[in-house]
């Protein structure tokens, strides 16, 4: 029997201004899939007219700008298709609270029963997991970056749609490192300096050649392991 398929979104925003609560709403959404923790190809982008100003500090932070904005959709017309993407995935967001807030105020102002972000998906909050695993230490989406040796020189700004790409690789490397054989690593030190970078391989690369051990091999595995008790060391591989 096959294994079911675990499907994850892995999501940013951008937002007019800090605090849904004080009228500021979202102009930018952007998710990529993971199917069984690999990136599918498949992902969901939008830019929304918020149908108000955008804060210029905002603005500082993810260049987006109201005149740019002025031709996009406006919520109510792309919630459909939002919720379509993100039904009965998990939700990967670094700093949950932040964007769940503003997405389930933009439910909230359709007047429409459409419940709130958790009625559709489950959420996992990246940045409660970071300060978990890296205690004392920053644990900002850059910071994770660097830690990780995951190559964000190209992004100058925020954007919803590139945040999310680096999100989901700072994601798989930190909840288990390489997600699948068809994704190489190259391992960095403890702090993520140096060159390190994940190359993803080609979906056509052939299947790797697998090579039993013969029967003397086995014994002679066991032999050395036989060995390695006797003189007093622990044998891992035993257990």
């Amino acid at each position: 029997m096959s294994k079911p398929t675990i499907r994850q979104i892995v999501l940013d925003t951008e937002t007019t201004g800090l605090n849904p609560q004080e009228g500021h709403r979202v102009i930018e959404i952007g998710c990529v899939e993971l199917l069984n923790r690999r990136l599918s190809g498949r992902h969901f982008h939008v830019y929304i007219n918020p149908e108000r100003e955008i804060d210029a500090g905002a603005v500082e932070v993810h260049g987006i700008t109201n005149e740019f904005l002025a031709d996009k959709p406006v919520f109510s017309s792309i919630v459909d298709d939002f919720i379509n993407f993100i039904r009965d995935a998990e939700l990967v967001i670094h700093n949950a609270p932040f964007d769940v807030g503003f997405l389930n105020h933009e439910f909230g102002l359709l007047n429409n029963g459409a419940g709130v972000v958790e009625s559709y998906s489950s959420v996992f909050d990246t940045l409660t997991f970071a300060r978990k695993k890296h205690p004392g230490q920053r644990n900002s989406l850059d910071a994770l970056c660097k830690r990780y040796g995951i190559d964000n020189s190209h992004r100058d700004l925020h954007g919803a749609l590139l945040d999310a790409e680096i999100l989901a690789d700072v994601y798989l490397l930190m909840t288990g490192g390489q997600a699948s054989l068809l994704d190489e690593e190259i391992p960095s030190d403890e702090e993520g300096g140096g060159e390190s970078v994940i190359v993803r391989l080609p979906s056509d690369r052939p299947r790797l050649k697998v090579i039993q051990c013969d029967a003397e091999e086995v014994a002679e595995h066991q032999r050395r392991l036989a060995a390695i008790e006797k003189a007093g060391g622990v044998c891992l591989w035993k257990n």
